[in-house]
């Protein structure tokens, strides 16, 4: 292999590939990125048997071949470079050389041989969406996904096309997200695929904000491309929960409030909580929401928005980080909340299809 390609492109590339190289693994391959140069380009893939992402970076291909480098020391060669055209080549026993201005430098690979191959999708189910809606609905969902191990099924967000709609959805068992959205797709291709958490945060990294995306999914693996990348995942194994009978059919008030305002009183307040006093309470009145947090040794907040509402008063309290969470990802000017009373969920719309199910805190 023999190739020239610039420093800028290369560094970027690899900044695509390796955030899913492991610093910890007893399989030495996997700690490498293979370098794969054909024709006019130089591919990059990198993976950790679970995730595997691949991209491709312009290049001056000489000669054809391939080799596998260790992701973090290449990467910061490259990146310490002062030249901006870099010359590699390596020999058929996996020894790259890389030379840039005056600097030099000889590295030993392992051959690409023994780099784990991408799955085959032939006879797999396949989609269609627009980059960027797809990264928004993972963005404005996937925050509430479990990270307990135990749980392992709800350690990711559920993507379910059905009817003609794709709806993707993420729980931990005390709040849900769920956002949907128009796909065409054939009958015969309704699924419901649960995707890791990791490829979530790769996909939300690397998805563009428009230009399509192509999925195609089997039984336990998943592919995303878009442009030059492609990333492919194992899928969780299991059935997810039905999240239908935890949104609550109707509501007895609801409020409409300025979300950029609710915001930011709600992360004024929680400033005055603790590890072990996390709630803010919320007390609903005609035109006005006064949060309060009392958290013993420590102090107390209060803060006062104006709401659109003309219901009875109303307190529940809620975790703040909890509720701050699909503030920060919706972009509506406006959000409606929908409470019963201090013991029911506490529901989150706007004028997309959008809803988040907040279990309350106990009010003291």
């Amino acid at each position: 292999m023999k190739l020239k390609f610039q420093k800028d492109a290369i560094i970027e590339g690899l900044q695509k590939v390796q955030s899913v190289v492991s610093p910890r693994t007893t399989l030495p391959i996997l700690s490498n990125v293979l370098f794969k140069a054909d024709q006019k380009k130089l591919w990059l893939s990198a993976t950790d048997l679970e995730v595997s992402v691949r991209t491709a970076v312009e290049a001056q291909v000489s000669k054809s071949g391939g080799t596998t480098l260790n992701a973090r020391r290449i990467f910061s060669i490259f990146r310490e470079l002062s030249g901006s055209e870099i010359e590699m080549e390596a020999d058929d026993k996996d020894v790259t050389s890389i030379t840039c201005g005056s600097s030099f430098f000889k590295c030993i690979g392992i051959s690409e041989d023994d780099f784990p191959p991408l799955p085959k999708f032939d006879g797999g189910k396949t989609y269609t969406i627009d980059q960027g809606v797809f990264r928004q609905m993972l963005e404005k969902s996937s925050y509430a996904a479990s990270n307990d191990e135990t749980r392992y099924v709800l350690n990711g967000a559920l993507l379910s096309f059905r009817g003609d709609k794709l709806t993707v959805v993420a729980t931990d068992g005390r709040r849900l997200a769920l956002v949907e959205q128009d796909v065409e797709f054939p009958k015969n291709a309704e699924a419901e695929l649960i995707l890791p958490s990791k490829t979530i945060n790769e996909l939300v990294r690397t998805l563009g904000d428009e230009g399509e995306l192509k999925i195609q999914a089997t039984d336990k693996q998943v592919a995303f491309e878009f442009g030059e990348m492609l990333v492919v995942s194992k899928l969780i194994e299991g059935t997810y929960p039905n999240f239908k009978q935890v949104i609550p059919a109707k509501s007895e008030q609801r409020i409409a409030v300025e979300r950029e305002g609710l915001l930011s009183a709600v992360r004024r307040a929680a400033l005055m909580t603790t590890d072990q006093s996390r709630s803010v309470k919320l007390t609903f009145a005609k035109n006005r929401l006064e949060i309060i947090t009392e958290t013993p040794d420590v102090g107390e907040a209060r803060e006062t928005v104006p709401v659109k509402y003309s219901g009875k008063e109303i307190s529940v309290a809620f975790n703040p980080e909890f509720l701050m969470d699909p503030l920060r990802v919706l972009e509506s000017d406006e959000i409606f909340m929908e409470i019963t009373d201090e013991l029911s969920p506490g529901v989150v719309k706007t004028d997309v299809p959008f809803i988040y199910v907040l279990m309350p805190m106990r009010v003291s």
